[in-house]
């Protein structure tokens, strides 16, 4: 019994997990689209069904590590990159594997974009797309491992 007991719930485990890769929380490095390079690491976590994401590495090359997002035009204006939320409001669309409804900032210019968020590749990768009315902006995040 206690053998059948156990199995169930390590199966359950597995299941669990496997889930938990298909959502967009969890660690990504950053891809820029223009670049191709890898920019830094976000960390997008869920606050009661909502989702943020904080930047918590630099990882491109000549960035200061001290910069601050000086074109941003809110609360974050002036605030430091390294730790600053990029990602604000994002939800869990129905009956989709979708997360959308938010805002993504893009630091480098200030620019903040309506948000969808789609996994891709059992969770590996995560497309990360920003509007602004009928123009968009899409990059692909890899899970950090």
């Amino acid at each position: 019994m206690r053998l059948t007991v156990l199995a169930a719930v390590l199966a359950g485990s597995a299941v669990s997990a496997a889930m938990a890769q298909t959502t967009p929380v969890g660690l990504w490095k950053t891809i820029d689209d223009k670049t191709g390079e890898v920019s830094s690491e976000v960390r997008i976590v869920d606050n009661g069904g909502v989702l943020t994401g904080r930047i918590e590495k630099l990882l491109r090359k000549n960035v200061k590590p001290d910069a601050v997002c000086e074109l941003c035009t809110d609360n974050r204006k002036n605030q430091p990159v390294l730790g600053l939320e990029i990602i604000r409001g994002a939800k869990k669309a129905d009956d989709k594997a979708v997360w959308e409804g938010g805002k993504v900032l893009d630091p480098d210019d200030g620019k903040e974009y309506t948000l969808k968020l789609t996994p891709l590749e059992d969770g590996k990768k995560l497309q990360v797309r920003g509007y602004i009315a009928f123009f968009y902006r899409t990059q692909i995040w890899v899970r950090a491992q």
